[in-house]
This record gives C-alpha cells, sequence and structure tokens, in this order.
C-alpha cells in the first residue's frame, strides 16, 4: 500500500515538473515573418541601396524645317489695303487717328510731349526707320515739325534776361525740365525765345522754328484726298524719268529645208494594208480622266493687333494676336512690294484676305492680306 502510494506521488511530481519545462519554451516564430540578418548574424544591418538614376536617352535635335508659307497669293491681283502705308517724303501730312503720341525719339522710350488729334496737319521733316524695334513697337517714324501745342525748355542761365535771347553759341532744346529728356533741336546765340514759364532752373518756351519731335509714321497720310480736306497742298516728289524702251530686232525664222523620198511599191503596199485593217477595226478609247475642280480660296475677316515675330521657325514674320489675351489668331503675310508690315506692328486692325494652312504649323492658319483697316 505504501509502495503504492510512493509511485503515485513521483508520478504526480514528474508531471509537474515536465509541465514547467514546457511552458518556459519560447513561442516559434510565425512562417511569415522576416527574419533580420543583424538579429541572427549580430552583423550591422545592410544599408538599403540607393536607387539607380534612371538615364533619359538624349534625343538628336530635330532639323529646322524650311521656312515655307502655306497661303499663296490669291489668282488674281490682291486690292490695295485701305489704310495705305506708304513711306513718307517731306511735305504736308494729315493725322489719320485720335490722340496719336508726339515723342521727344523715334520709338516708345520717347517722352509724349503732346497728342495730334484726326484732320489735324503736320509738316514732315524726314521718316526714320528703326534697325531694332520691339514686337508691337512701330519701325518706321515721321520727324515732324515740333507742334505748336508742345513743350519746349532750355536752362534758364543761358538766356539773356534784358534781351531774351540765347547766350551761348549753341543751346539744346529739351522735351522736359531736365537733360534727361530728349532733344528737340538747337538754339543758336542771339535766337529770341519767348518765356511761358519757370520750373526751377528751367525755362518753357513756346515751340521755336527748327524744332522737332516724333510720331509713329502709320498714322500719318499724305493722300491727296486727305491733303486737299485739310487744306494743304501735295507734297513735291522728285519725278523719275520713264525708261527708253528696247527694241528688240528678232531674227527670221527659216524652216529648215525637207526632201521627201517617194515610197516604194513595197512599203505602198504595206501601208495600205494597214490602213485597210484599221479602218474595219473597232478600237475602244478610256475616257480622259477628270480632274477635280479646285477648291475656291477662303477668304476670311479677322480683328486683332499687329506683332513682330522673330521665331526663325514661323512661317512669317507678323502675328495677328488677340486684342484681350494677345494670343495668337493668323499668320499675316503679303505679296505686296509697297505693303511694308512693319509699319502696323501695336496697331489694332481688321485684315481681311486669303486664309491656308502651312504644313508646319496646321492649327494656326496663314492669310494673304488683302486689305487692312485700322481702328481708330
Amino acid at each position: 500500500m505504501k509502495m503504492k502510494l510512493s509511485l503515485f506521488l513521483a508520478t504526480v511530481v514528474s508531471a509537474n515538473v515536465f509541465a514547467q519545462t514546457t511552458t518556459n519554451v519560447p513561442p516559434p516564430l510565425p512562417l511569415d515573418a522576416p527574419m533580420m540578418l543583424s538579429e541572427a548574424t549580430n552583423a550591422p544591418a545592410a544599408k538599403p541601396a540607393k536607387a539607380a538614376k534612371k538615364k533619359t536617352a538624349v534625343k538628336p535635335a530635330a532639323k529646322k524645317p524650311a521656312v515655307k508659307p502655306a497661303a499663296k497669293a490669291a489668282a488674281k491681283k490682291p486690292s490695295a489695303p485701305e489704310f495705305k502705308s506708304l513711306p513718307l517724303v517731306a511735305g504736308p501730312s494729315v493725322v489719320v487717328a485720335q490722340h496719336v503720341n508726339v515723342r521727344t525719339r523715334p520709338g516708345l522710350s520717347g517722352e509724349v510731349l503732346t497728342k495730334l488729334t484726326n484732320g489735324e496737319p503736320v509738316t514732315v521733316l524726314e521718316e526714320i526707320k528703326l534697325k531694332h524695334s520691339g514686337p508691337e513697337e512701330p519701325s518706321a517714324w515721321a520727324k515732324i515739325a515740333l507742334p505748336a501745342t508742345a513743350q519746349a525748355w532750355i536752362k534758364t542761365a543761358f538766356i539773356e534776361a534784358a534781351t531774351k535771347t540765347v547766350a551761348p553759341k549753341k543751346l539744346n532744346l529739351r522735351g522736359g525740365p531736365g537733360e534727361n529728356y530728349g532733344v528737340l533741336g538747337t538754339l543758336a546765340k542771339g535766337d529770341a525765345v519767348t518765356e511761358i514759364e519757370t520750373k526751377g532752373e528751367w525755362t518753357k518756351i513756346a515751340p521755336p522754328a527748327g524744332a522737332y519731335a516724333f510720331v509713329a509714321a502709320q498714322y500719318l497720310s499724305q493722300d491727296g484726298a486727305a491733303l486737299a480736306a485739310a487744306g494743304l497742298g501735295a507734297p513735291t516728289v522728285a519725278a523719275t524719268p520713264p525708261a527708253t524702251p528696247t527694241t528688240v530686232t528678232e531674227a527670221p525664222v527659216v524652216a529648215a529645208a525637207t526632201t521627201e523620198v517617194p515610197p516604194t511599191s513595197r512599203t505602198s503596199e504595206i501601208i495600205s494594208n494597214e490602213l485597210a485593217a484599221a479602218m474595219h477595226s473597232t478600237v475602244s478609247l478610256a475616257p480622259p480622266p477628270v480632274e477635280d475642280a479646285p477648291l475656291p480660296p477662303r477668304i476670311v475677316q479677322h480683328e486683332g493687333i499687329v506683332r513682330g515675330n522673330t521665331s526663325i521657325q514661323s512661317p512669317t514674320k507678323f502675328e495677328l494676336v488677340n486684342p484681350e489675351n494677345r494670343r495668337l489668331i493668323n499668320y499675316l503675310y503679303t505679296t505686296s512690294t509697297n505693303l511694308d508690315l512693319n509699319r502696323y506692328k501695336g496697331l489694332h486692325i481688321i485684315v481681311t484676305g486669303e486664309e491656308g494652312l502651312d504644313e508646319r504649323w496646321k492649327f494656326t492658319p496663314v492669310i494673304t492680306i488683302q486689305k487692312i483697316q485700322v481702328l481708330q
């Protein structure tokens, strides 16, 4: 009995010891758990590899296509533009726009002296063309006699107080009270001046003879009808003598002599047989191909601002842009030698002409100008 009790107690103690040993074993790692290399080998963790930079293949530059305006001239001669912008000559002229700025220098950088209105007469001294003008800056400017409404300034210290005449040998006439204003001409010693007001070291005087200023040439006209309406005479233009016609004597054309050789009897027989066979045979001729009739020209009318274009890839050097957002509407092209589009830069116009597409600019058409109307 005691032996059975001892065996039972030994069995219970063994079971408790086995249970404690099994409980202290760490749980196994899950199958999908990543194993860190540093934990397995006690080595420092490897740094993550940097992503290789993606190399971009350098494409060779595309060759620039030759500039070819797609819009061709209309079959008929285009009509002259409504607003003629021909080179000006020395003489009378008439303003053909409202609120035209008179400047101290040719170009938009010149200070504004005064404004001219439509129909006002001016005297043109010469026309000046800028070599480098901005995209919307006119390239042709007229040097005119200084209008009576413009102001002119000289240094007060160089005026004789008693006689109101110029003291030095040469005195610059400027467009404002300061040496930073443009020069409008010069005065010589002894020239009388008419003082209007004094401002600091400068005196404003009435515009003297020989003073000049500048306006954009496209705002002036020397058309005979416009000059007559303003009571002015036409400017004097040196006439070019007509060229002496050249008489061309053509040598008479002498026909080459031909010698006919009478056919032999055998040759005549062969020709007669061929003619007889041709008369009794039926020959079917295919109808000539019908050519497609050319499409009529597409005549359109657009309104916008003329702007210069310096891109060598553009089909033309001038473009028409939207007055509100300055986006491109049309490229402007002309076949006329009398129409200088440089003179229209910066102007608000309505252009009429034939519209076409350039093979390289399929979304911006080119318009061949037939008529231009400048909006005031």
